[in-house]
């Protein structure tokens, strides 16, 4: 058997594109905690999560991120106290019901999305930059694949006019983000 088969398997081996996959992400998190590196003694990557779906989904009341977060409404609620206590977000009396608090980001939190999200793009195409043109078609049609079979939507272009920073984009029929 080639060294390049024994190394990878066969295409019909679930076990070789699962290990290839495992590996991918492993990188994927390294890159994800690097481009995190800057701001880590303000931001845990848990926050760091809370302020994507802040920053994509605007002033949110505190069950709706809870339940985007899949954590428990305590939980959030003590993850948004140290991100209001760092400066990254606020509180504000939701003007339709007075009743109710809605959370959002600072221009500061704003930033440090920003700021994370262009070094990871950056890192990101220091990677790809190094695959050559036949190896980055295979790469964006595999990759394509695979987030379709997971369920998950295509990230929008770098100029698309509201991009979604780590890929989760709203769902246009419920406004939800995955």
């Amino acid at each position: 058997m080639p060294e390049h088969e024994t190394r990878c398997g066969t295409a019909d081996d679930v076990d070789a594109v699962t290990g290839a996959v495992l590996t991918a992400s492993r990188l994927l998190v390294a890159v994800s905690a690097r481009s995190l590196a800057a701001v880590e003694e303000r931001v845990t990557l848990p926050q760091f999560r809370m302020l994507v779906v802040l920053s994509t989904r605007g002033a949110t009341k505190l069950v709706a991120l809870a339940d985007q977060l899949h954590v428990a409404p305590s939980t959030a609620m003590r993850m948004v106290d140290r991100l209001i206590a760092a400066g990254l977000a606020d509180r504000q009396t939701n003007p339709g019901n007075r009743r109710e608090t809605m959370l959002r980001l600072t221009a500061e939190g704003h930033r440090i999305v920003a700021d994370v999200t262009a070094r990871r793009r950056a890192e990101i195409t220091a990677i790809v930059e190094r695959l050559g043109p036949p190896q980055r078609i295979a790469l964006v049609e595999a990759l394509n694949a695979f987030n379709e079979a997971g369920g998950e939507p295509l990230t929008p272009a770098l100029d698309d006019s509201e991009p979604h920073p780590l890929g989760w984009a709203a769902d246009a029929g419920t406004g939800r983000d995955h």
